[in-house]
């Protein structure tokens, strides 16, 4: 698969379920703090896998109100904003500002 041929399910019938994961919206540039890459490299974590969920708009780990909040977001081009705890118990925060130009990593306390 290139990047330019989009991913397909497998022809053949298997036991897997088929998860197709479209970005919502756009990242932007991608920037993260050092406390964030700290923990992520702590936690043995790819930062790849957090823009992966918040791109997708898995946003579970978050209240129901913030989570409806997000989705009107990327309906009316707000601020989107995702919270991931790590395997290590620690949470990582990841923002994608309204005009979708950056999205930053960070921890709570780095905001």
């Amino acid at each position: 698969m290139n990047e330019h041929t989009p991913y397909s399910p497998p022809e053949e019938s298997t036991d897997e379920p088929y998860v197709e994961l479209r970005p919502r919206f756009k990242l932007g540039q991608v920037v993260a703090t050092t406390g964030a890459l700290g923990a992520l490299e702590e936690a043995g974590e790819n930062p790849l896998g957090l823009l992966l969920r918040h791109a997708t708009g898995d946003w579970r780990e978050l209240p129901e109100e913030d989570r409806a909040e997000n989705e009107r977001s990327v309906e009316q081009g707000f601020r989107i904003v995702s919270a991931y705890t790590l395997d290590s118990g620690t949470k990582v925060w990841v923002i994608t500002e309204w005009d979708r130009s950056v999205t930053t990593l960070l921890l709570p306390e780095e905001y």
